[in-house]
C-alpha cells in the first residue's frame, strides 16, 4: 500500500464520509449486538452509532491512516475494539465465530469481493446477520455504461473503488440471504453513488 492510500485516502474518506453520513450509519449498526466484525473499519466513524448490545468489536483495516484516526474513537468506546487484520479476503477467525458482520462503503474496494463475501459467510454464526451500507452499480442502464466506462480511471484515483459491482447479487451469490434491501441514488446521475443498503443472514 503507497502513501496516499495507507495515510492520505483514509483522511479524504473520513472527510466524505463522514456528518453527511451518520444518519446512513445509525441505520445500518441498528440491531447488532455480541461479537461484531467490522471489515473495512476504516477511521472509526461508526463506533458512536452501534448499540449497547454490542460487547466487542474485531476491526480489520489495511490502511495506517485509519488506524491513527479511529484511535479517539476507540479510546471512547463502551466495549472493546481489536484488531484482527487488514485482509477482508482472508479473514484470521475461527468458522462460526462471530455473530454479525458490518461493512459501510467497503465491499466496493476489495479486489476480490466474491472472496470476502465467502470469508464473511465463514466466519458468521448460523443465523448470523451482515449489515451492510455499499455503493454500486445503477439501474438505470445510461448511467450504468457510464458507470462502466469510469470505472477504470475512479478506482486508480481512490483506492481500487469500483463503481460498478451489483452488491446485492454478489451478497446473494456468497450464500447468504438478503433479509432486508433497499436501493436509492446518492446523487442526481448515480454514476458514483447508488446506494446498497440492508441485513443478510447466514441460514441457521
Amino acid at each position: 500500500m503507497g502513501f496516499y492510500d495507507d495515510r492520505v485516502l483514509p483522511r479524504l474518506t473520513d472527510v466524505a464520509l463522514g456528518r453527511p453520513m451518520e444518519e446512513v450509519r445509525a441505520r445500518v449498526t441498528a440491531g447488532l449486538s455480541g461479537e461484531v466484525l467490522e471489515v473495512g473499519f476504516g477511521s472509526g466513524r461508526n463506533i458512536p452509532h452501534l448499540p449497547a448490545g454490542v460487547t466487542r468489536l474485531l476491526a480489520v483495516e489495511p490502511a495506517a491512516g485509519g488506524r491513527a484516526l479511529a484511535a479517539p474513537r476507540i479510546a471512547s468506546a463502551p466495549f472493546a475494539v481489536e484488531f484482527v487484520g487488514d485482509d477482508g479476503q482472508a479473514l484470521p477467525l475461527a468458522d462460526e465465530s462471530v455473530d454479525h458482520v458490518l461493512t459501510t462503503w467497503t465491499l466496493c474496494t476489495i479486489p476480490d469481493v466474491a472472496q470476502a463475501l465467502r470469508e464473511i459467510h465463514r466466519v458468521l454464526r448460523p443465523g448470523g446477520t451482515l449489515h451492510f451500507t455499499e455503493h454500486g452499480r445503477s439501474p438505470r442502464p445510461a448511467a450504468a455504461r457510464w458507470q462502466d466506462r469510469l470505472t477504470p480511471a475512479w478506482s486508480r484515483l481512490v483506492g481500487g473503488c469500483q463503481l460498478n459491482r451489483q452488491i446485492d447479487n454478489l451478497i446473494e451469490q456468497s450464500g447468504l440471504t438478503l433479509k432486508s434491501a433497499q436501493t436509492y441514488p446518492m446523487s442526481r446521475t448515480a454514476l458514483i453513488g447508488f446506494a446498497y443498503e440492508g441485513v443478510a443472514a447466514k441460514p441457521g
